[in-house]
């Protein structure tokens, strides 16, 4: 055999290879939501007899929506809980949103904390710290600023708290676009990619995350673990949250709440910034398997795939896996949001094109920006 037609063999083979792992990735991960759909609630368990709930919600400016966001914190159907804002500058613009919602709610009596004390590289930590002193209940529940939620979710998400082998609750989110384009870009990442592969990883019975979005836990947990002192020079301080607790014998319950998350990105460089963070940080917490991540990206791997090696087998592939990643885009949107339009499909492949850019990018240096702060996913420190 010449060596022309060695490597004409090994092209096509590698075609059809990455036209295989993309398409089998992506039918993995449809089962995976699916599965997902139809997995059992653990709302029903404690939801009975619910127990007092402290919110802790740390803030930082006035985002887009954030009234709304914050709003939805107001109008629980939980009988007894406290809510907590904290910010560390007395200058915050949020101030004035939590002000407002005093004047709305003076029956919940919101506590604003106003505390610039600072324990570490991390501030989110820190308004934490700040904030927890204020606290008057033993189950706590933190939710980033971001997020919005319906009115049944301190009941239910906190209600696997009840067994007391459970470390942590926490949930998924699915993204609420701005009017940019680039925030529906930033959604279709968080939906489409995102909450699938944690789907996936959950499926596999890895319970190894904890996000932003909502952690719930008990004060005891919370103490066994050093309390929020042990993260406060952390970077990744919702999964190192989750990890500690793991760590201390107790189990991470994924939630079946899904609440909503705000993508407000108006350029490119703003959604690539956060993203880029995002991914550096998921690399620091899995190097070996981010690695790996490139089967992920279906669209592009597909098309690779059949330049390598046209022709009726790699397309019958790629045809398949095409249309199993268009299903997970469908099987993703929230159909109570009118505001997301069918032909958003359209984007499934910029979408992709553009994570497998920033995964590349990921995999070249260490530095995120955070709130103003340049830091190293590693460590969580300020980068040199």
């Amino acid at each position: 055999m010449s060596s022309s037609l060695i490597v004409t063999t090994i092209i096509h083979g590698l075609g059809i290879g990455l036209a295989f792992a993309a398409t089998g990735y992506t039918f993995v991960s449809l089962w995976a939501v699916l599965k997902g759909h139809r997995a059992p609630v653990w709302s029903d368990i404690g939801a009975r007899h619910p127990r007092p709930v402290t919110v802790l919600k740390p803030l930082h400016g006035a985002e887009p929506r954030l009234y709304e966001n914050l709003r939805s914190f107001c109008m629980q159907q939980h009988p007894d809980y406290q809510l907590i804002f904290g910010v560390r500058d007395p200058d915050d613009a949020a101030i004035a949103v939590v002000q407002r919602l005093q004047s709305e709610f003076p029956q919940l009596g919101i506590t604003m904390v106003i505390d610039s004390r600072v324990y570490g590289a991390n501030f989110k930590v820190s308004n934490l710290l700040n904030m927890v002193a204020h606290a008057k209940y033993d189950w706590l529940v933190l939710a980033d600023a971001d997020i919005r939620v319906a009115t049944d979710y301190l009941t239910r998400v906190t209600a696997p708290l009840a067994d007391p082998g459970v470390g942590i609750v926490t949930c998924l989110y699915y993204g609420i676009p701005g009017p940019s384009f680039w925030s529906r870009l930033g959604r279709l990442f968080i939906d489409d990619w995102f909450a699938p592969s944690v789907r996936l990883s959950h499926a596999f019975g890895s319970t190894r995350f904890a996000f932003g979005s909502t952690i719930c836990l008990r004060r005891d947990a919370l103490q066994a673990i050093g309390g929020f002192e042990a993260l406060r020079d952390i970077l990744a301080d919702d999964f190192w949250l989750g990890e500690l607790t793991r760590r201390a014998g107790l189990r991470t319950v994924l939630s079946d709440v899904v609440v909503g998350t705000d993508v407000n990105e108006s350029q490119l460089k703003d959604l690539w910034t956060h993203e880029l963070r995002w991914l550096r940080t998921i690399r620091s917490l899995a190097p070996w398997g981010f690695a790996m991540t490139f089967v992920c990206f279906t669209t592009p791997l597909l098309l690779l795939g059949l330049c390598l090696a046209p022709g009726a087998i790699t397309a019958t592939i790629a045809l398949f896996g095409g249309a199993a990643r268009v299903l997970i885009h469908f099987l993703q949107r929230r159909t109570d949001d009118q505001a997301l339009p069918w032909h958003e499909v359209l984007l499934v492949p910029l979408r992709d094109v553009l994570m497998l850019m920033e995964w590349a990018a990921a995999l070249a240096g260490w530095q995120v920006r955070w709130r103003g702060q340049v830091l190293h996913a590693r460590g969580g420190g300020s980068a040199p």
